[in-house]
């Protein structure tokens, strides 16, 4: 039974159904109408246009019909909707017709290949969405090899449970990198994530560097702009190391705060945007971490039930506190109970105790 959704200013005919699995074949998923959200405002905010997209996982085509609809006119200059499932094609290609997009424009090519057959026979695109159902790691290859010099690779990955420390064999064979189940999992997770990211493309002399990371329901993702040169990769295989018998990771920034900035304003101008309470707060929270040079952050609740304090202040209270001390403080998009700070652990407690 087929029902119509409407998303950002796309319509999709979708399947309905109550349980989204890899064996689905094609898919629309609504928890990552976010993730979807982010993308476009991300490629809105950067400072290029003329862009060769590739969205090789295209499922229901959501995310590229949004990117047709959504994006300035000449944002785009080729979209590349590819899914190797024929029953994903038929669906992209009546969801293109549902939102009266011209299947003769220029701008789109169909393709019903296999995503690594795709990219291989390209000549290379600006930016690359993957949002697989799992790990990526099985497109990271060929997408860093068809990377653009200054091109944008977006990576989500699904399988949490690796990542945040469940199953730390599998994360060691799928990531190279031990997790640690604690409270700032997620946040090494996706360290180890962007860092297995950045070992593939090292091969290649790319340096993939983060631009906007987050953590958010089932999934974590991360959007790397790719800088040439071997002395550039050198400089990212520098920061690569523990954090809490954890790792290696990624200790660099996982944030350009300007490029946040831009995108969180972006989303307030936004008509379409600026009443989506959800990404609203998602992203002003992210804009005020992205501030704060810092690997981890501190879990109140972990901290106060360590060392025996009765949690009586307010969160925004304590950074406040932390502000007026002169440290940097912001809530963290990582956990409710989380605030990132420049403050050293053993001040903190002794603020807490207080």
């Amino acid at each position: 039974m087929e029902a119509v959704i409407n998303e950002g200013l796309a319509k999709i005919k979708v399947r309905k159904t109550d349980k989204i699995s890899k064996e689905m074949g094609v898919f629309y998923n609504p928890v990552m109408s976010l993730n979807r959200d982010v993308s476009v405002l991300l490629l809105e905010s950067i400072n290029k246009n003329n862009l060769q997209i590739s969205d090789p996982l295209a499922a229901s085509g959501v995310r590229s019909i949004r990117f047709l609809k959504e994006l300035n006119k000449n944002k785009i200059k080729t979209m590349y909707i590819n899914d190797h499932n024929k029953g994903a094609i038929n669906s992209i290609y009546k969801n293109l017709l549902l939102n009266k997009i011209k299947l003769k424009n220029k701008k789109i090519i169909i393709k019903n290949d296999d995503a690594n057959f795709l990219l291989l026979n390209s000549t290379g695109f600006d930016y690359i969405d993957l949002d697989p159902f799992g790990s990526p790691n099985f497109m990271l290859d060929n997408s860093i090899k068809r990377l653009s010099r200054d091109g944008i690779l977006a990576v989500t990955a699904t399988d949490t449970s690796a990542l945040c420390g469940t199953y730390p064999k599998a994360c060691l064979r799928k990531y190279w990198a031990m997790p640690k189940k604690n409270a700032i999992m997620h946040e090494t997770g996706l360290r180890i994530l962007i860092r297995k990211v950045q070992l593939v493309a090292a091969q290649y002399d790319k340096a993939l560097i983060p631009v906007f990371s987050y953590s958010k329901d089932h999934y974590m993702r991360v959007f790397l702009r790719n800088e040439k040169g071997k002395h550039k990769v050198d400089e990212i295989l520098k920061q690569h190391n523990h954090l809490n018998d954890a790792g290696p990771m990624w200790l660099g920034a996982l944030w350009d705060s300007k490029l946040i900035s831009k995108i969180y304003s972006n989303a307030l101008k936004s008509r379409l945007y600026n009443k989506n309470k959800e990404l609203i707060k998602f992203l002003r929270i992210i804009k005020e971490e992205s501030k704060i040079n810092s690997v981890g952050f501190y879990d109140i609740h972990d901290i106060c039930e360590k060392n025996r304090i009765k949690i009586l202040k307010q969160k925004r209270t304590i950074i406040g506190t932390i502000k007026k001390l002169g440290y940097k403080a912001s809530e963290t998009h990582f956990k409710g109970e989380g605030i990132r700070s420049t403050i050293p652990r053993s001040k903190l407690v002794m603020l807490l105790k207080k």
